[in-house]
């Protein structure tokens, strides 16, 4: 099968790349590994990931996304080089039509980035989308209709609150808070209550394994290791769930502030429209245990999660490839 369209998901935490037919063929992280001495790319995705924390000085891990926008030029293309290659086939001579998610916040200069490394990268026509669009179409959302429809995207670096209608974003929120910020909280809520020192890698796990966004009675526990901060030394210690949701309680409040500032800034019409269908929550975000009973008791507007809520941006690229002109409103900028 001769591949010339590709969507891709372009994450902080992790990329998606989606071939028309065969599905999602890239799920990685967004990581790259360097040799400093070789000026070389020495591994890109899962490899890469592994190597945080325990490099030697001759190589450096980058993340080369940052709040959802491109940080590291030339990282950032060398990783979209081997998406676009891994999604093709190693002996492909076409170059493919992308369309990328982008938040929908995106100043100008970032959009041009995005566009120069995907040409760069190896693709003949980028398409950059709102990633809200993009999540609500993989969602199954009828975003064309002209009734209202909410989507909260909680990725890795960005959290976008919008409401759709008629094919179009009517009110959002691009918020810079989302799944790392979470990590981040973990990590200072262990190292301010149990004095011991733990990596992104280590919070993570944790938030993944036993997070939850609020409290509940049956807790899960996990043994956590890491370096006491006083001794210096390695320790050990259990973490329960509840602890963990105390610890991302900050975070998780400041999304929920900018879900209910998209519910105030929505026309009565459509108002009535999420009241009676619900918002619906995407991307990594949507894994954390108990986030839709949290906005549901916040708002009071009724919450669901997707299916398949990490894949639902990188599955509305496809739609988009597959119907350009249904969805050209959609669609920001083709070069």
């Amino acid at each position: 099968m001769l591949v010339r369209k590709i969507g891709i998901d372009l994450g902080t935490c992790n990329s998606l790349a989606f071939v028309p037919g065969k599905g999602v063929v890239v799920n990685e992280p967004s990581v790259v590994a360097v040799s400093i001495l070789e000026n070389k790319v020495i591994a890109v995705g899962l490899e890469a990931k592994k190597m945080i924390g325990r490099t030697p000085d001759t190589i450096k891990v980058y993340r080369p996304l940052r709040d959802g926008v491109i940080a590291e030029y030339k990282i950032t293309e060398a990783m979209l080089k081997y998406f676009i290659e891994k999604s093709l086939g190693r002996w492909s001579f076409f170059k493919p039509d992308l369309v990328v998610g982008v938040p929908a916040g995106i100043t100008s200069t970032e959009k041009r980035a995005v566009i120069e490394a995907s040409t760069l990268a190896g693709a003949k026509n980028v398409y950059l989308t709102k990633e809200p669009v993009l999540a609500a179409i993989g969602a199954g959302i009828p975003i064309n209709s002209c009734s209202g429809h909410m989507v909260v995207d909680i990725g890795g670096g960005t959290s976008e609150v919008a409401v759709l209608s008629l094919g179009g974003i009517v009110t959002y929120y691009s918020l810079r808070t989302a799944g790392d910020k979470l990590d981040e909280s973990i990590v200072e809520y262990i190292k301010k209550n149990y004095k011991l020192a733990i990596g992104i890698q280590t919070a993570e796990d944790i938030k993944i394994k036993i997070g939850t966004a609020i409290p509940v009675k049956e807790e899960m526990t996990m043994n956590v290791r890491g370096r006491d901060i006083i001794l210096g030394l390695p320790r050990n210690i259990d973490i329960n769930s509840n602890a963990v949701a105390e610890a991302m309680t900050g975070t998780l409040d400041e999304i929920i502030k900018s879900i209910r500032q998209v519910l105030r800034d929505t026309p009565p019409e459509l108002s009535a429209d999420i009241m009676d269908k619900g918002m619906v929550v995407t991307g990594g975000g949507a894994l954390l245990r108990e986030i839709d009973v949290l906005i549901s008791e916040s708002t009071g507007v009724p919450c669901f999660i997707a299916e398949d809520p990490l894949t639902c941006v990188a599955r509305g690229t496809s739609e988009v490839l597959d119907h350009i002109d249904t969805y050209k409103r959609s669609i920001m900028i083709k070069k």
